[in-house]
């Protein structure tokens, strides 16, 4: 079962954006791993191309930003002893912009953890936005740099930086030591102190590590290329904006946004992919 049909790629599709393996997926539906390999990265590129073109001029009014962390082929301290690793293996970083009100997902960047590309994904975010918005990010000093060259004065921004104790037992498990406590400050405007978070937005990345297989810790099923984790993150992207129902909205975010009049399905995803598709065959690509 190599060549699929609208109703096997939106089947796939589906199992992929719930977390499901691609081996798992090959079981399930009798489709060969490269099939359904080639299928997320299509999608992906189509899913990343679709929300490029829509999620603009958004009303937005509050936005939080995080990053959460992964890996592409090996860990960064092992790299010196992993086998023919590509150029990019390593520590990636997916950094994610969260619309408190709607809960969209207005914007994504995957990179390293530095400086350029917190400046390339915050102004992404700004050339999406109408309105002059409040931004809260964590304690990451790239943000400082970016937010301030991106936004100059034009921002109510906020900084929350969690405050750490040292747990001896964190050293025997794979968790962070407990937080005890937090620290609010404003950074450039009038930020109102009431909004100050990243909670939205730290849930979002829960959200994601439970919704790819790819991000669950301490498997074998992380990326091996960094292109296929990127349509991986388009991918759920799309499926978290304007597939899956939000429980406190009732609706999806992209509705909730404004962006779409509709709840999507799968099929619509396919439908666009196709639509994608056919595009580039049309201009050769």
């Amino acid at each position: 079962m190599n060549k699929l049909d609208s109703k096997a790629r939106a089947q796939i599709l589906h199992l992929l954006c719930e977390g499901t393996s691609i081996r798992a997926i090959t079981r399930l539906t009798g489709a060969s791993k490269n099939t359904v390999t080639k299928l997320a990265v299509d999608a992906g590129r189509a899913c990343a191309a679709y929300q490029d073109r829509v999620l603009r001029n958004l009303p937005c009014q509050r936005v939080q930003l995080d990053e959460i962390w992964n890996f592409v082929y090996a860990k960064q301290a092992n790299l010196d002893i992993a086998q023919a690793a590509p150029d990019d293996a390593g520590d990636v970083w997916t950094w994610t912009a969260i619309c408190a009100d709607t809960k969209l997902l207005v914007t994504f960047l995957v990179g390293d953890r530095g400086t350029d590309t917190a400046i390339t994904f915050v102004d992404d975010l700004k050339q999406r936005l109408t309105n002059r918005v409040q931004v809260t990010t964590d304690g990451h000093g790239a943000y400082l740099r970016a937010v301030d060259l991106v936004f100059g004065d034009d921002v109510d921004y906020a900084m929350l930086v969690k405050i750490y104790g040292v747990d001896r037992a964190s050293e025997r498990r794979y968790s962070p030591a407990k937080c005890l406590g937090a620290r609010r400050g404003a950074i450039t405007g009038n930020p109102d102190p009431k909004h100050i978070s990243t909670s939205y937005a730290e849930r979002a990345n829960l959200t994601m590590r439970m919704h790819m297989r790819r991000f669950t810790r301490l498997t074998n099923a992380f990326s091996k290329k960094v292109e296929n984790h990127a349509c991986a993150v388009a991918l759920h992207s799309m499926y978290y904006n304007f597939v899956r129902i939000h429980q406190t909205l009732k609706v999806t975010p992209a509705m909730a946004a404004g962006v779409t009049d509709r709840l999507w399905e799968m099929s619509d995803v396919v439908e666009m992919l196709e639509a994608f598709e056919a595009r580039n065959e049309k201009a050769g690509k």
